[in-house]
C-alpha cells in the first residue's frame, strides 16, 4: 500500500512518539534506579530527571491522540509546544556555546559552592578527583580536598574533578544541542 497523504504522516506521528514515550520511560526508570541503587543522592536532581520524563511522556500522550483520533487542536497545541522546546533548546545551546571556558569556570565554581557537602563527595567517589577549581582564592578548595574520600587521595595523584570531566565538556554538550 502506498504511503501518501494523512497516513504517512500518521505512521510517522504515531513512531516518534513512540519513541518519545520510551524516552520518557527510560528517564523515570533511570532516575528511579538512580535513586534506589543510591548512585544519586541529590533530590533535586532525581526530581528534575523524573519531571522531564512525565513532560516527555504527556507530549507523546498529546502527539499519539491527535495522530490517532486526526484531532486537529491536539496536533495544534502538540507542533506549539514542540516548536517551543526546540526554541528553548536552541537559546540554551547558543548561549553555552558563547560561554569562555573562564566563565564556564565561575559558573561551575557558583554551582559547586551550592552543593551539600554530601553530593560533593559522592560526586568526587564516583570521578576519582577532589575539588572543583583550584583558585586563588583556595580556601574553599583546600577544605574540600581535606574532606576528599575518593581513591587518588591516597595514590597522592589527584586531579580536581575540572581538570577530569569539566574542560571542554559543557562546550561539547552545547555543540550536541545544536
Amino acid at each position: 500500500m502506498v504511503c501518501g497523504g494523512f497516513t504517512c504522516s500518521k505512521n510517522a506521528l504515531y513512531s516518534l512518539n513512540v519513541v518519545y514515550v520510551l524516552v520518557g520511560l527510560l528517564l523515570v526508570a533511570v532516575a528511579a534506579w538512580g535513586k534506589g541503587y543510591g548512585t544519586v543522592s541529590s533530590i533535586h536532581i532525581i526530581g528534575g530527571v523524573i519531571a522531564v520524563g512525565v513532560f516527555v511522556l504527556l507530549i507523546a500522550i498529546i502527539g499519539l491522540i491527535g495522530a490517532s483520533t486526526h484531532h486537529q487542536v491536539l496536533l495544534f497545541f502538540y507542533m506549539l509546544i514542540l516548536f517551543m522546546v526546540f526554541l528553548f533548546q536552541f537559546g540554551v545551546s547558543c548561549s553555552c556555546l558563547a560561554i569562555t571556558k573562564e566563565q564556564q569556570g565561575k559558573l561551575l565554581n557558583s554551582s559547586w559552592t551550592y552543593m551539600s557537602p554530601d553530593t560533593r563527595q559522592v560526586l568526587e567517589q564516583s570521578l576519582d578527583c577532589c575539588g572543583l577549581l583550584n583558585t586563588t582564592d583556595s580556601t574553599e578548595f583546600i577544605k574540600d580536598v581535606e574532606q576528599c574520600r575518593a581513591v587518588c587521595k591516597q595514590r597522592l595523584l589527584c586531579f580536581t574533578c575540572w581538570e577530569l570531566t569539566c574542560k571542554g565538556v559543557l562546550w561539547w554538550c552545547c555543540v550536541a544541542g545544536v
